[in-house]
C-alpha cells in the first residue's frame, strides 16, 4: 500500500468523512449521548463517541473486548465536529473519541494534539507496523496520537443493472465517462447522484479529480503551496471545477443537488433511480443496506484524465479513535487501542467498512469492490485526500461552501478558488 503521505507533513480532515475526508462520513440517524463522567478503576465503564460509520466496527470489536465495559454514542460527521470539539475544551471529552487524521479539521488529529488534547499511544506495538508513508496521518512531534485501521478510497459506487440496461461498464477516460453518463440519461436514470446538502458530500467530485488534474502533474503541489510558490486559483483545480460544473450543464446530476442530502443520495443509487455517486468507500455498508442486494452495487476509479495512464486516485487513511488525554480512565482506554491495534482486529475493523487494512497479512480480507483501485495505491498513483494537507480547519468548510454557490450559480471558479486560496494563507 504505497498511498504517499510524504508529500507534506502532518494533515488532515474531517471527509471522508471517513477517510474519510476528504474525507469519510456516513450521516446515519444517530444522537450524541449527553455529557457524563465515566466510573474510574481497572474494568470501569469507558465513555466513546464516534462518528456513524464507526459503528459497525466498534460494536462488533466494543463486544469483543472483555476487560471493560462501554458506553457508546455515535452520531454524523457534522455533529462530533462540533459537539466532541467542544466537550474537548471544556474538559469533559469522551475517554475514547473520534479523530480525523492529519490536520484540516476541528476534529483531526494534529489541531487537537496542539492542544494537548490527545493521549500519546507510541508505546503500542502496533504504531511501529505504520507505513512511513502514512505516519503523518498518525504522527505529530514523533508521538502516535490516533489510531485508524486503514485507508479508503473515493470512486463511483454505481448500480450494476442500471449500468447494463444502458448497455455501459465502467470507464476508463474521462471521455468515456461522459459517455457513460450520456447513455444512462437517454435511458431515463439519473447518472449521478449528488447529495450537496450534506455539506462534506460536495467535495467528493473535487477530491475523485484533482489526483488527475493536479497530482499526476506535480506530486509536489502540497509542498509548493505551503511554501507560497503554488496556488489553488493557478493549478488543475481549476480544470477540476470545470469538469464539476460540466457534469451540471450535461444534466448529469439530479435536480437541485442542494436540496438533496447524503440519504436521498444514497436511496436513489441502491434502488436503481440513479446510475451511481461519487463517494468515500467507506459508506459501502450504508449504500448496500439500501440495496435490495448488496451485490448490485460495485465501485470504480473516477477517471479524471482522458489519457488513462495519467490517472490517478484519491486514497487516504480512514476516520479513527483517539484517547482524552484528560481522561481519569487513560490506561484502560489506551488498553483497548492496543487491542484494536492487534492483526485480527485491524482485518476486521477494515472488512466492517470496506478499506485496505493499515497492513495486511495472510488473513486480510479487501473487498473485492475496491479490486479496481489496488493497482493505483500499489502504483504510486494514489494521493491522500485534499485536505489533509490544509495548514488549518477553515479551508475545508470554505471549500463546501464554494462548490455549494458554484452549483447554486452564486459565485464562478476564480472567486471561489481565490476565497480557498485566502483562507489557506490564514494563520
Amino acid at each position: 500500500m504505497t498511498t504517499s503521505f510524504d508529500r507534506a507533513p502532518l494533515s488532515r480532515r474531517g471527509f471522508l468523512r471517513l477517510s474519510g475526508g476528504a474525507a469519510a462520513a456516513a450521516a446515519l440517524p444517530a444522537v450524541l449521548a449527553a455529557c457524563g463522567g465515566s466510573s474510574g478503576g481497572s474494568g470501569g465503564t469507558l465513555r466513546l463517541v464516534g462518528v456513524a460509520d464507526q459503528q459497525k466496527p466498534l460494536d462488533l470489536l466494543t463486544k469483543a473486548y472483555t476487560q471493560a465495559k462501554f458506553s457508546t454514542s455515535y452520531a454524523p460527521t457534522d455533529q462530533v465536529q462540533t459537539s466532541v470539539r467542544t466537550q474537548l475544551g471544556a474538559g469533559n471529552a469522551p475517554d475514547l473519541h473520534v479523530v480525523y487524521p492529519g490536520n484540516g479539521s476541528a476534529m483531526s488529529m494534529a489541531q487537537i494534539a496542539q492542544a494537548g488534547l490527545l493521549a500519546d499511544l507510541s508505546d503500542q506495538a502496533w504504531t511501529k507496523r505504520i507505513p512511513d508513508n502514512f505516519k503523518p496521518a498518525f504522527q505529530l512531534g514523533g508521538k502516535t496520537l490516533i489510531y485508524s485501521a486503514g485507508s479508503s478510497v473515493i470512486g463511483a459506487i454505481y448500480n450494476k443493472k442500471v449500468f447494463a440496461e444502458a448497455g455501459v461498464e465502467p470507464p476508463k477516460t474521462w471521455s468515456e465517462f461522459l459517455q457513460v453518463c450520456d447513455k444512462i440519461k437517454k435511458k431515463g436514470k439519473v447518472p449521478i447522484a449528488l447529495g450537496a446538502q450534506t455539506p462534506w458530500i460536495t467535495q467528493l467530485i473535487t477530491y475523485a479529480l484533482v489526483p488527475s488534474t493536479v497530482y499526476a502533474k506535480n506530486p509536489q503541489f502540497d509542498a509548493q503551496m505551503k511554501a507560497g510558490s503554488a496556488t489553488f486559483a493557478n493549478s488543475g483545480w481549476t480544470q477540476a471545477l470545470e469538469m464539476y460544473l460540466d457534469l451540471q450543464k450535461r444534466g448529469f446530476f439530479n435536480d437541485n443537488p442542494n436540496g438533496t442530502t447524503f440519504e436521498q443520495q444514497t436511496s436513489m443509487v441502491a434502488t436503481g433511480k440513479a446510475a451511481m455517486a461519487i463517494q468515500v468507500s467507506a459508506v459501502l455498508p450504508d449504500f448496500r443496506k439500501a440495496a435490495t442486494s448488496p451485490d448490485d452495487l460495485a465501485m470504480f476509479p473516477v477517471p479524471g484524465a482522458d489519457d488513462a495512464s495519467q490517472v490517478w486516485i484519491p486514497a487516504g487513511v480512514v476516520v479513527g479513535l483517539g484517547v482524552s488525554a484528560r481522561s481519569k480512565n487513560r490506561d484502560d482506554a489506551k488498553a483497548f487501542i492496543e487491542f484494536l491495534g492487534k492483526q485480527e482486529n485491524i482485518n476486521k475493523w477494515a472488512e466492517a467498512v470496506a478499506c485496505v487494512p493499515l497492513v495486511r497479512d495472510a488473513s486480510s480480507k479487501i473487498d473485492p469492490v475496491l479490486n479496481p483501485f489496488l493497482p493505483f495505491m500499489d502504483g504510486g498513483k494514489a494521493v491522500p485526500f485534499m485536505d489533509q494537507a490544509w495548514p488549518n480547519a477553515e479551508v475545508q468548510p470554505a471549500h463546501f461552501a464554494m462548490v455549494q454557490e458554484l452549483l447554486a450559480g452564486k459565485t464562478t471558479i476564480p472567486k471561489g478558488l481565490a476565497k480557498l486560496d485566502e483562507t489557506y494563507r490564514k494563520k
